[in-house]
Formats: C-alpha cells, sequence, structure tokens
C-alpha cells in the first residue's frame, strides 16, 4: 500500500536526498537541532531515510537528561545543565561513529522517572544514520560532531519564558541558524517548510 504523502513527507525526502548525495557510505550522524518542534521533523527524516533503504537508528536528547533536582529553574540552568552532553558523547555519538561491532545505547536517562535508565546497548551496520533530536546540538562540545545539521524554527508564542532566555543564550554562543545544513520553518507543523540563513 502506497503511503499519503504530506509536506512533512516531502521536505523529508527532500533532506534525506541531500544528505545521502553528500554522506552515503559510513556512519553517518544528523542532527535536528532547535528549542522545539525537533521530533516529528527527526521522525520524518528517519522514514524518508528507510524509505531510500538506509540503516537508521534514532535517538534523543530528552533521553540524556540530567536530574530535576540538579538543573535550576532559570534560563542559564536549562542551557547549561539541563543535558547531559558528556555522556552523549561517551555511550552514543563516539562509539556510533567507531562503527564495526563497537556498541552505543539510545538512552541514558528515564526522564518520565527522573532517574538514571538501565544500559542498553545496540549496534548498527557499516552503513547507518544515526538521527538524533533536541535543542542546542550545535553549542561547544557538539558543533563538528554531525555530517548534517536540520536546524528548526517554531513558533516563539509557543516556548515557555524559560526555554526562551535558553535559546537566546544559545543563539549569543554558537549562532545555530548560520551553522546549519538545512533550516525548517515550522511554525505551522502540518506544513513545515525549508527556509534559508540569508532569509527574512
Amino acid at each position: 500500500m502506497e503511503l499519503e504523502t504530506t509536506p512533512a513527507s516531502l521536505l523529508a525526502d527532500g533532506l534525506a536526498a541531500e544528505i545521502t548525495h553528500n554522506y552515503g557510505r559510513g556512519r553517518i550522524a544528523v542532527a535536528v537541532d532547535g528549542i522545539a518542534g525537533t521530533r516529528p521533523i527527526a521522525d520524518e527524516l528517519a522514514h524518508a531515510f528507510r524509505r531510500d533503504g538506509r540503516q537508521v537508528v534514532r535517538a534523543s536528547l530528552d533521553d540524556f537528561r540530567m536530574p530535576a533536582e540538579r538543573v535550576p529553574a532559570t534560563a542559564a540552568g536549562e542551557y547549561f545543565d539541563r543535558y547531559d552532553v558528556p555522556t552523549l558523547q561517551r555511550v552514543l555519538l563516539a562509539p556510533f561513529k567507531l562503527g564495526g561491532s563497537t556498541g552505543f545505547q539510545l538512552r541514558a536517562f528515564d526522564a518520565e522517572r527522573d532517574t538514571v535508565a538501565e544500559s542498553a546497548w545496540t549496534t548498527a551496520g557499516p552503513d547507518a544514520y544515526l538521527v538524533l533530536d533536541g535543542p542546542f546540538l550545535q553549542r561547544p562540545g557538539l558543533r563538528g560532531r554531525f555530517n548534517a545539521t536540520v536546524y528548526v524554527e517554531t513558533r516563539w508564542a509557543d516556548v515557555p519564558e524559560v526555554l526562551r532566555g535558553a535559546d537566546e543564550l544559545y543563539q549569543a554562543e554558537a549562532g545555530p541558524r548560520f551553522g546549519a545544513t538545512a533550516i525548517v520553518d515550522a511554525a505551522d507543523p502540518a506544513h513545515p517548510r525549508r527556509v534559508f540563513a540569508d532569509s527574512c
């Protein structure tokens, strides 16, 4: 049965075609970065890779959080303390890139229970795409770890104030719009569209 084509799937197919054209072999890490709205774009992108016959592993930064008690309820706390970047690099990004039979973890934290998740190791073939979504993925320490980065912009009014403040810190430090491979306007989630860094 043929799957229904949507604006989101068409966008994802175009992005996937561009990425696979530039990175057709090996272990390829793709970030879907943004303060909100990244998960559906990342899911569609993963589906697009699979439709093209590629092996895909899917992960979210929400599964690499710090315990809530260690995160101040401030913009700075949200930006600097919310996510466990060292663990993300140690158990997912670095071993994924090694290839071979090296195992990696797709989650290290159970946000629902606010506790460390039980270790579950997996692996992939020599040619595979990791699609990771979440905020601040072009921050210092992560920039350059991805072969391609899709930066998602959403409606500012839908973003809680503390996250707006965290995003302002991120914009000042990382300039993510200008470091991304592609920019997606997801203000209308049903009709995401690609825009360019020099557009208004």
